[in-house]
């Protein structure tokens, strides 16, 4: 029996985890970079978390996604803010 990975079907809400650094402005740079991508959010629904040490924070938001593009894109940009240290 062979397992087939989910296909999404867009449009879609699919939240998006960033890690970045601690004393960047990980928060604004995401919201920047979701805004040219997907448009309006609902930005009360962000939630934001610091590693135990402080070193790093997670960012996550939810957006409607349209497609593969899209998120291709907002992957491409947020690692290219040099901040972003991984993107879930």
């Amino acid at each position: 029996m062979s397992e087939k990975t989910p296909v999404l079907e867009f449009p879609c809400l699919y939240p998006i985890k960033v890690i970045g650094n601690g004393d960047a402005n990980l928060r604004e740079r995401v919201i920047e970079i979701m805004r040219v991508h997907a448009g309006e959010f609902d930005e009360t629904i962000i939630t934001e978390r610091a590693s135990s040490e402080g070193r790093f924070v997670s960012v996550t938001v939810t957006i409607t996604a349209t497609g593969k593009p899209q998120l291709d894109n907002i992957f491409t940009d947020l690692k290219a803010t040099g901040i972003v240290k991984m993107v879930l």
